[in-house]
């Protein structure tokens, strides 16, 4: 084992010991204006916010009162994971206390923290829903009772307030209880796991703060344990907690989507850790085969509602998609680990596409309401959820105030507070751009400090313009991803001169002066995309994207159609200034007392053109139907 090294108040979400990449601190990037930095004060102004109300409100937050009062198990609420959502607001607060400095939320925060740490047993335990007279016995329920699930979210949120504002209260309850689950769970513990994957990264990402090399072998010891059958058989199959297959072993992503990209998360960082190649291939091979075939183009990830989980290769029903948030926010939390692990663009490329398609599209525009699940095709306009009461369905039809289950909205939110280091790393000798906001950008290279400041209005225009503010007398390099949907059109300017570039990473290589400029211009125009022949749900459509952002049809703007179900596209495509048309006509189909073996349906003399929109940006005008992927016309398709 590498001896790990701890830098007090370093606010790095993820910091390997080695890889191709460094990750930057949040105070490097800074997001100034533009898409995500409106996300992000949408995140600071109501998002958090509304989460922490929302769990005084269920009682969520009150189970550590109740707990500390005796009150337990009668006066408990939520499901046996709630302590985590706890931990996955005191996380966001602590990034977003970091990055604002805001007093209030400061104070917010550690006042939520007296209340954890006060239901905190003697020996380390910590749980609301075991433990106690009248509730199931400590590590009774390893396979649905999630108490090292809570213990991941605890260690996450205390790595978080560590690195921002050092050691303090919610370090040492963390640290107290990681001890706990080291002396329970280690060489001659309990030799078992958890259902739910998500303390293996907790356990590496709070050994790397710590300098305690323990916490990484223990989460060694979970992830060598899985896949041998330890939590035995369910009705969804061994498969669904990733308990069939050891992990170095398995082929594909598979079962519960979320549990599967939080442990292929946490085995990259033990590969990191390790220098274990093997472990990091693996888990890469796992991945580049499910985008290949298991992968929404939203990059959205998961096919089944039942188990939550991914399908067979290639299923990938429009209107039965899951894609669950929280799978999407786990997605772009394994490519940021290969990406720094390995350097390679088409990790950032599948960030790019599940930011803008996934995260993005979760909270309402007011960052009061969320989606849970993200389908890509909505049949009938929906019906509003209660503004008073969670909703019971993760399938809602518009966006949620709050869920039974809402692992989401608090995931939104410590994704938004920590967006920053996503999007770009340093080399000993290069900075490194892989997300294109307008903002500041600094490092500090071996050969001293170099900032650039980005000027762009992306992904809205294509236009990136990179501006250097602080340098070296020597030379050093500057990478710009190109992304894999620019296979054609992108430029690059550098001094006066432009070139055409092709997807993956374009280096700048020269002694830079303060204002030096270099421009990448990225086609962002709208375009078609067609699937892959072997998704049967999808043949005879098309889709349309413009750069990053996948577009979509909402009744609201077809009235004249009644649904999006009744047209089909002629083939035309417009974009004047962002704003995207297509042509298409209306299906003139009766209806028959047995829906087969008609002709096919008579259509529309008449072509209207209609508007599409950012997929991001559906049903925030009210209930509606919508799709994604669009049938053309003369394709005898099912819709």
């Amino acid at each position: 084992m590498p001896v790990l090294t701890h830098k007090l108040a370093t606010a790095f979400p993820v910091a390997p010991s080695r890889g191709a990449l460094r990750p930057l601190a949040l105070s490097e990037v800074r997001i100034e204006s533009g898409f995500w930095a409106d996300m992000q004060d949408l995140n600071a102004s109501a998002i958090i916010g509304h989460c922490e109300a929302w769990m005084e409100k269920v009682g969520w937050i009150g189970n550590f009162d109740a707990a500390v009062e005796g009150r337990l198990p009668a006066d408990r609420r939520g499901r046996e994971f709630s302590d985590s959502d706890v931990y996955k607001l005191l996380e966001a607060m602590a990034w977003e206390v970091g990055r604002t400095q805001d007093e209030q939320l400061e104070a917010r925060l550690r006042a939520l923290v007296a209340r954890v740490g006060a239901a905190q047993e003697t020996d380390g335990y910590l749980n609301t829903r075991f433990g106690r007279p009248g509730q199931g016995a400590r590590y009774s329920d390893l396979q649905w009772g999630h108490e090292l699930y809570c213990y991941g979210h605890l260690l996450q949120a205390a790595v978080a307030r560590g690195r921002t504002a050092g050691d303090d209260a919610l370090v040492t309850i963390a640290r107290r209880a990681a001890d706990h689950l080291c002396e329970v769970f280690g060489v001659g513990g309990i030799e078992s796991i958890c259902g739910h994957p998500e303390v293996e990264m907790a356990l590496v990402e709070f050994g790397r703060y710590t300098g305690e090399s323990r916490y990484v072998d223990q989460a060694r010891l979970f992830i060598d344990r899985r896949g041998h059958g330890l939590l035995g058989d369910i009705e969804l199959g061994p498969s669904y907690y990733q308990d069939e297959t050891p992990v170095r072993d398995a082929e594909v992503l598979r079962g519960h989507a979320v549990r599967a990209v939080y442990l292929a998360a946490g085995a990259v960082d033990l590969g990191v850790e390790d220098d274990d190649a093997g472990l990091i291939d693996a888990v890469s091979t796992q991945l580049a085969r499910t985008v290949a075939r298991r992968t929404y183009i939203t990059g959205g990830m998961g096919a089944h509602h039942e188990g939550e989980s991914f399908g067979s290769d290639f299923e990938l029903p429009s209107d039965r998609a899951y894609s669950e948030t929280c799978a999407g926010i786990g997605s772009i939390m394994l490519n940021y680990r290969l990406l720094l692990a390995t350097g390679e663009e088409r990790y950032a490329d599948m960030i790019e596409r599940t930011l803008y398609n996934v995260v993005a599209t979760s909270p309402a525009a007011d960052g009061r309401a969320f989606y849970y699940t993200n389908t890509l095709h909505q049949r009938v306009p929906g019906s509003t959820p209660s503004t008073e009461e969670p909703s019971p369905r993760a399938s809602s039809s518009l966006r949620a105030p709050w869920f039974d289950v809402s692992c989401c909205p608090t995931n939104v939110a410590r994704t938004l507070a920590t967006l920053g280091s996503y999007f770009a790393t340093s080399t000993s000798n290069g900075l490194q751009l892989h997300q294109y906001a307008a903002g500041e950008v600094s490092a500090a290279l071996d050969g001293g400090p170099i900032a650039v400041r980005v000027e762009t209005n992306y992904p809205s225009d294509g236009e990136i313009r990179m501006v250097v503010t602080e340098t070296l007398d020597t030379e050093w390099d500057l990478s710009l991803r190109v992304p894999a949907w620019a296979t054609t059109g992108a430029q690059l300017r550098v001094g006066g001169e432009s070139r055409e570039v092709a997807p993956g990473t374009v280096l700048t290589r020269q002694v830079f002066t303060i204002g030096d400029e270099i421009t990448l211009v990225l086609p962002v125009a709208a375009r078609w995309t067609t699937p892959d022949p072997r998704i049967d749900a999808l043949r005879g459509q098309r889709a349309v994207e413009r750069g990053p952002v996948v577009l979509c049809l909402e009744s609201t703007d077809v009235p004249f159609a009644g649904s999006v179900d009744n047209l089909r596209v002629t083939g035309e495509l417009n974009d004047v200034d962002g704003v995207v048309t297509i042509d298409v006509r209306g299906i003139m189909a009766p209806d028959h007392a047995w829906p087969y073996g008609m002709d096919t349906p008579e259509m529309s003399s008449e072509t209207q053109s209609v508007q599409l929109l950012p997929y991001y940006s559906w049903a925030n005008r009210g209930p509606s139907s919508m799709r994604v992927w669009l049938p053309t016309e003369g394709d005898a398709v099912a819709v």
